[in-house]
């Protein structure tokens, strides 16, 4: 937990120091201690250092309109010092996703994340439309203020690429 929390926090300083909001300043445990608990949540190294982590599932109300079955990438964060890690992170998040059979790796950003949206089709996700969520970003919650996120799918059909965080 404090590893995936350490990790998660740095990237939410970075991305809150540029003015971007994505995720809330900080993270608490509460947010993903399920996600942990049912081991979809793992830690990436690098050198026998924690470099990254990411939660892997395989539901998301966000998406409940959409047909097919699908991976979902939630909280992908890497540190600062091993930036260019999130290619290889969605490359095993999708050979993840092929071993269990689904159809599709989907994910989600905010909205006006330009740069990150240029990122996730750079790597051949394609945008899915923007729908509203409720809650402080990064959160999904029933009340509280709106924040509008783009929907991005990656058919996995397209391209391979491996990697092996740890659980």
């Amino acid at each position: 937990m404090d590893d995936v929390l350490s990790v998660l926090d740095e990237a939410a300083g970075w991305l809150e120091a540029r003015g971007i909001s994505q995720w809330p300043a900080r993270f608490e445990a509460a947010w993903v201690k399920e996600a942990l608990s049912r081991g979809e949540t793992w830690l990436v190294e690098v050198g026998g250092k924690v470099a990254g982590t990411v939660t892997l599932d395989w539901s998301d109300p966000l998406w409940a309109d959409v047909a097919g079955t699908a991976g979902y990438v939630h909280r992908m964060a890497v540190r600062r010092w091993a930036a260019g890690l999130g290619a290889v992170i969605l490359g095993w998040a999708a050979d993840s996703a092929r071993q269990r059979g689904v159809d599709a790796l989907r994910l989600d950003c905010v909205k006006s994340n330009d740069r990150l949206r240029s990122y996730y089709e750079a790597r051949g996700f394609v945008h899915r439309g923007d729908v509203p969520v409720s809650g402080a970003p990064g959160q999904r919650q029933d009340d509280g203020s709106v924040t509008w996120v783009s929907r991005y799918e990656l058919s996995l059909a397209v391209g391979r690429t491996s990697a092996s965080p740890r659980s």
